[in-house]
């Protein structure tokens, strides 16, 4: 069944939705809104929205309303959007869930949320950045479902499986726990090399002509938005920092293997961590 869209947000994310949704012919008509005027020039010129809309016009007009904006503007925006709807669906795109889920716990169209993590992204925003296939075999974490309407549940899983993700339960408490570990930790280790490497830099220079493909993937993600970023750490704060201390500790023993020439447990460390093979192919 076609739906009409309301997409929040026409960046990365939000565009790529509509890129995919609108080539397998889930929507009829996709409205953006978005507050930054470049962005809305360019949806309209890729073709990623029909027309830009002025928030309240646009939930009116729709029947599936995404938020796809950084976590920091969701408290104030979610709020307003769930005290204009009446049987549509909201779902946001937030990288942290707890905050959220306590902020609207007692809303009274609670029912008509369903909170959301596609886990995808790319270190670039904006509409150019959107990718029709993004989010196919990725992850997306549905959180406190049981605390959604079932049908609002059923048009979350509608999108989803449109977008060819694969899709996982778990309560808010337990998303941001894991995601600190999989995703918040990763931002926070490259944003630290890169500045590492561009301390270095300002001694030799040379240093970057030696950069392959192993430096780049590794520090691919410092290139990621500190707009987008920093609310997130804000928001994950406890748990980060718990990953962080670990993080810690596993980068002090490589560094005491160095300095007591202890190659035997250098090589176990390796070895060890060869292991998450068993999570990446």
């Amino acid at each position: 069944m076609k739906r009409n869209f309301a997409i929040v947000g026409v960046g990365l994310i939000g565009g790529s939705v509509a890129l995919k949704c609108r080539n397998i012919g889930m929507t009829d008509r996709i409205v953006g809104v978005d507050s930054n005027l470049e962005h809305c020039r360019e949806a309209l010129e890729l073709g990623l929205v029909d027309e830009i809309l002025p928030l309240d016009q646009a939930i009116k007009k729709s029947d599936i309303i995404i938020l796809a904006v950084p976590v920091g503007a969701l408290a104030s925006l979610l709020p307003e959007v769930l005290n204009q709807v009446d049987m549509q669906v909201v779902i946001d795109m937030g990288s942290t869930k707890s905050m959220l889920a306590a902020l609207v716990h007692d809303h009274p169209k609670r029912g008509r949320f369903v909170a959301a993590h596609p886990m995808w992204g790319t270190e670039y925003s904006g509409p150019s950045a959107a990718v029709e296939h993004a989010f196919e075999h990725k992850a997306v974490i549905l959180c406190d479902t049981n605390q959604s309407d079932a049908d609002a549940v059923e048009k979350a899983h509608e999108l989803f499986r449109g977008l060819s993700m694969r899709i996982i339960e778990m309560d808010a408490t337990s998303h941001d726990l894991h995601a600190a570990y999989v995703s918040h930790i990763s931002h926070i280790t490259s944003f630290a090399l890169a500045n590492t490497v561009l301390e270095k830099e300002r001694e030799d220079d040379a240093i970057f002509e030696m950069a392959s493909a192993g430096f780049e993937s590794t520090v691919r993600l410092a290139k990621s938005n500190p707009d987008m970023w920093t609310p997130i750490l804000m928001q994950n704060r406890e748990n980060v920092l718990d990953v962080l201390n670990e993080h810690i500790s596993q980068l002090r023993k490589f560094k005491s293997c160095l300095e007591k020439e202890n190659w035997d447990y250098l090589h176990e460390l390796m070895t060890n961590a060869n292991q998450i093979r068993r999570i990446i192919q």
